[in-house]
């Protein structure tokens, strides 16, 4: 082989510190494994790499985590802490051509007593056959593989591949993490970024522990020599793309649905049923009614009556069945049910208050308990380990914890007092009461 490529030019050096105009985020890479922020389970003394790079001798290895986390920053370091020559390559733009420009490099470097550190980005990229490729010179010791990938291991790389390779699960930043990395781009710019304490804040959890993107985001601030510090709103304004509006064409149409709504909501079954005829009679689509219908249904009535969404699906079945003038008796039908329904918007506020708490915590691991588990890996790394199937209870209610290590139980859905939710609450009390017995004062099982 290195006959074949005797004409290549050397390795590269090592590259140098970002210039001054790099973005935010190459600036501010970490200089040793020290300052890698977030992954001391992995670059302390007692984590696994901390190990390898206190003993000098490196062994192949899958870097997996979510993105911004560091994995590029700790392969080039790891490097340089145990003397190794580092050779990156990227599956994305990467070929077999490349691939073997590289073996050949490490294959010389290795005869003339250098090791070499091969760095492969987003290596779930590459295909099977090519994954295969590497295993001769990983076994030969021609490379030190150092693959990086957002992807399940388990079902993005070879078998092969894995049973050579140990993994090494990078976290996604948390805030401290995130708050430190603010911090460094403070002392970098040598001024504080223009927000007030909760608008730092909001920056932090948008950035769903990636790194990268919190620092492409402190640089976009900086960059807009903002004077006053933003508040979490003008925060939220500032780095929001708009939206367009769409469809908006004619306001009575709009104040008519407005008006059925609102009296539907307010259970007049009389005026609601005169706005339904304002509407029809003037032309209006009926299915658009009735889709205005089974959206009120579940807003505004919910679980008090699980029976109006049903009765609404199927005024628009009949609908379309029956067609026009006969097919509007249903209509009518389902709107004089939402009326007189009892009303409840538990669900619609439960709806909102989730959808708000998961844009805030981002990408949180559920607890690894109720975590499927079909590779070996998984099982491995504690997927599915002590499970408690609700099934096997006498009472069929396990009481486990479902929610995140790093996150408090949330109480998004609270049953109103009325028609079938009164129902649901009591339900929701028995479980909660049990709860608390099986885990004691302390909220431990």
């Amino acid at each position: 082989m290195a006959d074949l490529f005797q004409s290549d030019p050397p390795p590269s050096p090592s590259p140098s510190p970002a210039a001054a105009d790099a973005p935010l985020a190459d600036r501010l890479r970490p200089a040793t494994l020290a300052d890698v922020v977030g992954q001391d389970h992995l670059t302390g003394a007692d984590g696994a790499i901390g190990r390898m790079v206190a003993a000098g001798r490196l062994t192949s290895m899958i870097l997996w985590g979510p993105p911004g986390t560091g994995k590029t920053s700790i392969a080039r370091l790891l490097a340089d802490a145990v003397g190794m020559r580092f050779i990156s390559v990227s599956a994305v733009f990467s070929g077999v051509a490349d691939l073997k420009k590289a073996f050949a490099e490490a294959e010389r470097a290795r005869e003339a007593g250098q090791r070499t550190l091969l760095f492969v980005d987003e290596i779930h990229r590459f295909n099977r056959a090519q994954q295969d490729g590497f295993l001769p010179f990983v076994e030969r010791g021609t490379v030190t593989l150092v693959g990086a990938t957002t992807e399940n291991p388990s079902f993005a790389l070879n078998a092969a591949l894995l049973s050579r390779a140990q993994v090494l699960i990078l976290e996604r930043l948390g805030s401290d993490a995130l708050s430190a990395l603010l911090s460094k781009a403070e002392d970098l710019m040598e001024q504080p970024l223009p927000l007030d304490p909760d608008a730092r804040a909001t920056l932090v959890a948008s950035a769903d522990g990636d790194g990268r993107f919190l620092l492409n985001q402190a640089e976009t601030l900086y960059a807009a020599g903002i004077d006053a510090p933003l508040d979490p709103a003008a925060l939220g304004r500032f780095l929001q793309r708009r939206v367009a509006v769409y469809d908006k064409d004619r306001d009575g149409h709009y104040n008519l649905i407005s008006a059925l709504h609102k009296s539907l909501r307010g259970s007049d079954a009389q005026a609601a049923l005169y706005y339904l005829a304002r509407m029809l009679t003037a032309g209006e689509e009926p299915l658009y009614v009735l889709r205005r219908l089974v959206r009120f249904a579940s807003e505004d009535i919910g679980l008090a009556d699980p029976n109006a969404l049903v009765q609404c699906l199927a005024a628009k079945d009949s609908y379309e069945f029956l067609g026009s003038p006969e097919g509007e008796l249903a209509i009518v039908q389902a709107c004089l049910y939402c009326a007189t329904a009892p009303k409840s918007n538990a669900a619609y506020k439960a709806m909102k208050a989730a959808w708000k708490s998961a844009k805030e915590t981002g990408s949180l691991m559920p607890p690894q308990n109720i975590l499927n588990a079909p590779t070996k890996l998984m099982k491995d790394i504690g997927y599915g380990k002590n499970y408690a199937y609700d099934h096997d209870a006498d009472d069929g209610f396990s009481g486990a914890d479902y929610w995140p290590e790093d996150m408090a139980a949330q109480e998004y859905y609270r049953p109103v007092p009325r028609g079938f939710e009164k129902r649901i609450a009591e339900r929701m009390e028995w479980w909660d009461a049990r709860r608390r017995d099986m885990r004691g004062p302390s909220g431990e099982g």
